[in-house]
């Protein structure tokens, strides 16, 4: 009895496991697929195969010719690259500092950061977009970049701080002992002890850079700014009925992010272990 238990309760775990593989995967696979249909075969049923990959490339083929999709392309790299690479900089110092030193404040100040994760970011459209348009960023790239350099305050600090006070004091305490002084101790030990953390920051703060839609649409107007998620809207409504191009403009947009996520997926599980460890 006690085996079959066992046996059923198994079952029961892979098939629970199957269930969300299915619902998280298949949207996505249902999307690539169908930008490789023509839009009779999409209409005709949601299950239908694709008969050949020509009606896909030709897609394809005919978005990177009739919309500029490879500015688009670069101005979304651009924005996620720079806020990202800024954003490590200067949060993992301030991380390790809150991990690593004790002064008055220190719980306070981390509490200020990780709480502004429950405000939305529709509730800060107003002062943000009154503070980029009196700098004279609107609808400049560099302001977009301002913004998500901010929104990714309170995840890489919370990330980064877990992962520097898994670190052993013991290290930065040999290292002081050997003349080591603040930032040759932070860039010499622990910055590359804390790999795990920097790699699941930067990899999540790219990505939800990549795909952020209120503000590149808040903040920009013109088409030589434009980042690839508005282009996608308006994409949408001048081919409201052609799916085929629709779907095949979604998978430019959604796979790239996709794809990077699953070659750095064993670092991000990493890190949210490491963010177990009391401090």
């Amino acid at each position: 009895m006690a085996i079959f238990k066992k046996v059923l309760t198994r079952i029961l775990m892979y098939a629970v496991e199957l269930l969300i593989i299915v619902l998280s995967v298949f949207p996505i696979l249902w999307v690539v697929l169908s930008s490789f249909k023509t839009n009779a075969q999409i209409l005709e049923g949601a299950f239908t195969v694709p008969t050949g990959v020509q009606v896909g490339l030709e897609t394809y083929a005919y978005l990177f010719e009739r919309y500029d999709f490879l500015l688009y392309f670069r101005n979304s790299l651009l924005v996620a690259l720079v806020a990202t690479a800024i954003s490590l900089i200067c949060f993992s110092m301030a991380a390790y500092v809150l991990a690593k030193f004790q002064f008055p404040g220190r719980s306070l100040i981390f509490i200020l950061f990780t709480i502004t994760m429950l405000v939305p970011g529709h509730a800060k459209a107003q002062p943000i977009f009154s503070m980029i348009n009196s700098m004279g960023l609107y609808n400049t790239l560099t302001g977009l970049t301002l913004v998500y350099l901010g929104s990714g305050i309170a995840m890489s600090i919370f990330i980064l701080r877990s992962n520097f006070m898994s670190i052993p004091k013991e290290l930065d305490e040999a290292a002081t002992i050997d003349g080591a002084g603040f930032f040759k101790t932070f860039v010499r030990i622990d910055l590359p002890l804390a790999k795990s953390g920097l790699s699941t920051a930067g990899i999540l703060m790219f990505l939800g850079n990549w795909n952020e839609y209120f503000y590149a649409a808040l903040l920009i107007t013109s088409e030589k700014s434009r980042t690839l998620p508005v282009a996608l809207q308006f994409f949408n409504q001048s081919l409201t009925y052609d799916y085929t191009k629709l779907f095949a403009a979604l998978t430019v947009v959604v796979l790239p992010a996709i794809i990077m996520y699953c070659f750095a997926q064993e670092q991000v599980q990493q890190s949210v272990a490491a963010s177990g460890v009391k401090g």
